[in-house]
């Protein structure tokens, strides 16, 4: 009985291992089938669109005028009109200053117009006289009568000399009074009562005011290289301040600058934004946009179907059921859609989201 039992026993295990190997084998066999089959991988036909998008770049705004007023002689602050804030017009007297040299340089120079001034009269009297002689034949020798002309021109080049010497020395004088230039609002006063200016040494450290136009100011953007062609003088932006973030202003482009700064490799332009109400300070920085109409209908697809790679960018293309990377490059992008330029044609299949896993040559079931 014992001996039936084992033998009964012994015959299912060996059932069970049969049965355990074959079902491995047959699990490998699949596995085996599935491996040599081609993965079946999302794809789109790649078509021609076009795509508007809109530039966001930091812009300055900054005064449409703005001048530093330094003193032009050395001297010393006699009076002050104005202070910071004080809005000005054009030619109003904004400071007085004071130096007692010039004063004597100015009477110096009068002195010697006065004198050289005698010294003409004499000298061309003295010509006169000579020269009413001479009608008399053998009274006056011809040199002589050369010798007081030349006298009394050389006097008279003294004089004019003298008078410009006075002129230029009153000129000077007149920058003892400081004016607005243009009209505007002072923005820095660097000088008190009695403080030394002038055009070199420490008094020229500082400008002695700061004059801005704020009811018009310039907004000032640099656009890189690839938008250049975009742009043009009337078009319209919009931009927005961080003191002012729910409030979209509105300007026109005035002016190009035609060529890049070799620095960033971008076209400065600048667009004029009226400012009568002062609501916009000049320095304030400005988040601009800049819209980016579509002027062609170029190869558009989904950023996913990018491959960002150390060795450059990559679209997967399906050529007879097989991977092949295309190196691309990318123009205008949106949120989650990007314009991209290399060898592809319209109506290729491409691989909607590659990875890096992915290889040349790969096969791939659309």
């Amino acid at each position: 009985m014992n001996t039936k039992l084992f033998s009964t026993g012994l015959l299912s295990a060996g059932f069970l291992l049969l049965t355990a190997i074959y079902g491995c084998g047959h699990a490998e066999s699949k596995g085996e089938v599935k491996k040599e089959q081609a993965p079946v991988i999302a794809t789109f036909d790649l078509k021609k669109e076009k795509l508007s998008t809109k530039l966001s770049l930091p812009g300055e705004l900054i005064a449409l005028q703005q001048v530093d007023l330094y003193a032009k002689v050395s001297s010393f602050v006699r009076t002050l009109k104005v202070d910071i804030g004080s809005e000005v017009s054009k030619g109003q007297l904004l400071m007085t200053l004071d130096a007692p040299e010039l004063n004597s340089q100015l009477s110096a120079s009068q002195s010697r117009v006065k004198a050289q001034e005698a010294i003409y009269t004499a000298s061309k009297a003295n010509y006169n006289r000579l020269y009413e002689t001479s009608k008399t034949p053998g009274t006056i020798s011809t040199n002589d009568l050369d010798q007081a002309m030349a006298k009394k021109n050389a006097d008279l080049a003294q004089l004019e000399a003298a008078k410009a010497a006075y002129k230029e020395v009153g000129s000077v004088q007149d920058y003892l009074t400081i004016r607005a230039p243009f009209s505007g609002i002072i923005s820095a006063r660097n000088v008190n009562l009695g403080a030394y200016v002038g055009p070199s040494g420490k008094g020229s450290d500082l400008p002695i005011f700061t004059l801005q136009d704020q009811k018009n100011l310039r907004l000032a953007v640099s656009i890189p290289e690839i938008y250049t062609g975009y742009l043009k003088a009337g078009d319209e932006i919009s931009f927005t301040v961080k003191s002012l973030p729910s409030q979209i202003f509105k300007a026109k482009v005035k002016r190009l600058s035609g060529a890049l700064d070799l620095r960033l490799r971008a076209e400065r332009i600048e667009m004029d934004v009226p400012n009568a109400s002062k609501i916009l300070l000049p320095g304030m920085v400005a988040e601009v946009s800049i819209p980016i109409p579509a002027n062609a209908s170029t190869f558009i697809i989904n950023k996913k179907a990018l491959l960002d790679t150390s060795e450059g960018l990559f679209v997967l293309k399906v050529q007879n059921n097989k991977a092949v990377k295309v190196e691309v490059k990318k123009g205008r992008e949106t949120d989650d859609r990007v314009e991209v330029f290399g060898d592809l044609a319209e109506g290729d299949k491409l691989v909607a989201e590659p990875t890096e896993e992915m290889h040349e040559g790969m096969a791939i079931k659309p």
